[in-house]
């Protein structure tokens, strides 16, 4: 406990930014927590793809990499590290170079051969970098509002409209919850 906010297991669950959440690393974005302990958080940014094609940075593992096949923004910190997060095939158990997060999800060790991986993953994504909190910093972020924490499905890392993903999490939510979906970016504007 810190700063008397009770703490939560958050690990496999999504973080999606409040409409009040304006810093430029983390606005309308949506986090999946890939471990949460009592030393902290480190998450992936899921809807921040890049130009930057896999084959160019990573040969091999495009074919594992669903449209679009490009690096992504996983967050701010070490922006020259890469965290793959990966779907096992079902039935699969664990392996050698994947690491369970929750259900079939999990992430994968990049130094392994794509080629031997092929028939134990159904799909890859690769982030460039992450999103870190400090023991009780994303507690507080939460009790402050900057953050809605919602169950993740197993296809929310593998979109094939990242850019549509943070009104989607909000639109399943249901009830007034989806209605933050519509809500403008620049509420000036409106």
């Amino acid at each position: 406990m810190t700063s008397g906010v009770e703490r939560m297991e958050l690990t496999g669950h999504l973080l999606v930014a409040t409409p009040g959440l304006r810093d430029p690393n983390f606005e309308r974005s949506v986090v999946l927590i890939l471990g949460h302990e009592q030393s902290g958080a480190l998450g992936v940014v899921l809807n921040r793809a890049t130009g930057t094609s896999v084959r160019e940075v990573l040969p091999g593992w495009e074919s594992l990499t669903p449209d679009p096949a490009v690096l992504f923004e996983g967050g701010p910190v070490q922006p020259d590290s890469a965290i793959c997060v990966a779907r096992a095939r079902s039935g699969v158990a664990g392996f050698l170079g994947f690491s369970r997060v929750v259900g079939q999800i999990g992430t994968v060790d990049l130094s392994r051969d794509p080629a031997g991986m092929r028939e134990r993953l159904d799909t890859v994504r690769v982030f460039a970098g992450y999103a870190g909190w400090e023991p009780g910093q994303l507690e507080g972020e939460i009790a402050t509002g900057s953050w809605h924490v919602c169950q993740s499905l197993p296809s929310d890392a593998f979109s094939a409209r990242p850019d549509d993903l943070w009104g989607m999490v909000w639109r399943r939510q249901g009830g007034l919850l989806a209605a933050v979906a519509h809500y403008p970016s620049d509420p000036s504007l409106n």
